[in-house]
């Protein structure tokens, strides 16, 4: 092998080389944008945990607050709410199952709906679970507690689907108390 037939050897690896290594990086540039783009938008971002003063809530009052678009009511339930709550049997409920994050259980009862033992403070999404109206609130209903009158929805003092269309409970969001006066949501 001559010397010349050395050098074409190793021009042609060099241009294998640096052809393989240009078509990579440009296959990394366009696939990029491609994979960047299923990120969550800043706006999104920005709006992933919000704080919400809640010291002015008085027993029996309801606050909505928008979190990701959406409506969430943060209710301060009286006594007689809670105590109408907890005594509903779960065999009376239509969905028995629980969404709350924050406690992981495996029933819907009152207790595990609400963010505090004594069941003051109940979260939810207020988007209804049939078709996405926004249940009317402050003891609407047969059940004192939630009135859905698109299609007539009804739900109790804690938030769970007790007659009509709506195949599940009012959603609990993942909140927390970060003091006494401010829940985070998100």
């Amino acid at each position: 092998m001559s010397h010349a037939d050395e050098q074409a050897g190793t021009r042609r690896d060099f241009l294998y080389y640096a052809t393989a290594g240009a078509g990579a990086i440009a296959a990394g540039a366009a696939i990029w944008p491609l994979a960047n783009q299923m990120n969550p938008s800043a706006d999104v971002q920005a709006l992933s945990s919000i704080f919400v003063d809640i010291s002015g809530v008085e027993p029996g009052m309801q606050l909505t607050v928008k979190y990701l678009g959406k409506p969430v009511f943060i209710r301060r339930r009286t006594q007689d709410e809670i105590d109408a709550g907890r005594a509903v049997e779960l065999s009376a409920l239509m969905d028995q199952g629980s969404e709350n994050p924050n406690k992981p259980a495996t029933d819907a009862s009152d207790v595990n709906r609400t963010m505090d033992e004594a069941g003051e403070w109940l979260v939810m999404v207020g988007v209804c679970t049939h078709l996405g109206c926004v249940p009317i609130g402050d003891g609407s209903g047969e059940f004192g507690g939630w009135f859905c009158p698109c299609h007539g929805s009804h739900y109790d003092t804690a938030g769970r689907i007790r007659k009509g269309p709506a195949p599940k409970n009012l959603i609990i969001p993942v909140a927390e108390f970060t003091d006494e006066s401010t829940l985070k949501l998100g």
